[in-house]
């Protein structure tokens, strides 16, 4: 999906023992920034608990952009690196119920994507947010466009879908191709263990760090994210809504796709990915070909997580997007 990316989507994810990468994602944390009086943070009442939620140049005057966490099971932390990068508008970020700092309840079956989008308008409305643009990153551009398609278009003003997982089969499709890039020996090991349901072999979980650092965090070693330490995310909802890899889908989200609902999306859309993305760039022109008002932008020298690899480069690109809408922002 996407986020091991950051997990996945995946920002998906990836089983306990992996690298770096990963510590910065699944065992993502988001630190509470120093207080001041652009900034604010807090937690949200929900169905099932609360989340945290983290607010950055809440004086601004460009209509807020809400940031939504890869996964399902990482952290909003990563998004840190954007809080000093788009200063023209209220930036929000928060963790998912069940990871980051936001409550964990023991039910899972608040584990699904209708919950997930629900939390949107629960967070719009604490914040007395009447418009918004959403940002969704891998496994949060999924519940950004679901958010979209499902919910009545109140106030939303666009999305920007960075590497979103918005078909398991092509995701899977386009992981097949991106292990077809790595060494024979590689592929045999991935190939082999994945036949075998051996997710948790040290020899797996080593083959896969070499794809996540080719195609999750393309520049090595990972930047360090300071919003990113003493919080984690959540790895039993990432395996339970995702499975073991990136690459391999066992999950709930197995036969997800919103390829043909896409032609549904009313709003400006703006879909971002890395040169070196799991989420393949030109799988995101096609998907961009499907929606009325879409476009793409790459990220040269970049992987799935493109907002850490080259975050100037990432805010550039959501900034030029937005002063098309709304040209009055500075």
């Amino acid at each position: 999906m996407v986020y091991r990316r950051t997990f996945h989507g995946p920002a998906m994810r990836r089983p306990m023992g992996a690298v770096a990468f990963v510590a910065l994602l699944f065992a993502a944390a988001c630190g509470t920034p120093p207080p001041g009086s652009d900034t604010r943070s807090g937690f949200v009442d929900v169905d099932g608990g609360r989340i945290f939620y983290e607010m950055h140049h809440a004086d601004a005057p460009g209509t807020p952009l809400v940031m939504i966490h890869g996964g399902p099971g990482s952290t909003s932390c990563y998004f840190g690196l954007l809080d000093e990068r788009i200063t023209d508008r209220p930036v929000i970020r928060y963790d998912q119920l069940g990871t980051g700092l936001s409550v964990r309840p023991t039910d899972t079956s608040y584990w699904n994507l209708p919950h997930f989008v629900s939390e949107i308008d629960a967070l719009r409305a604490a914040l007395d947010l009447d418009t918004v643009h959403l940002l969704g990153s891998s496994w949060g551009g999924t519940v950004a466009a679901e958010y979209a398609l499902t919910t009545p278009a109140r106030g939303l003003e666009s999305l920007i879908l960075a590497g979103p997982l918005l078909s398991t089969p092509r995701w899977l499709e386009d992981a097949t191709s991106l292990i077809d890039e790595l060494s024979p020996r590689l592929q045999d090991v991935i190939r082999r263990h994945e036949a075998a349901g051996t997710f948790s072999d040290a020899e797996y979980v080593a083959a896969t760090d070499s794809f996540y650092a080719r195609f999750l965090y393309h520049q090595q070693p990972p930047r360090e994210v300071p919003e990113c330490a003493g919080v984690d995310g959540n790895t039993e909802m990432y395996q339970a809504m995702w499975g073991p890899s990136e690459f391999t889908a066992t999950g709930t989200l197995l036969t997800y796709d919103r390829t043909v609902e896409l032609q549904n999306i009313r709003v400006p859309t703006l879909l971002i990915a890395g040169e070196f993305d799991e989420a393949r760039p030109e799988t995101m022109h096609e998907f961009a070909a499907i929606i009325p008002d879409a476009r793409v932008e790459v990220i040269d020298d970049a992987g799935h997580v493109s907002m850490v690899d080259k975050p100037d480069e990432f805010a550039a690109a959501v900034r030029r997007f937005l002063s098309r809408i709304e040209p009055q922002t500075p």
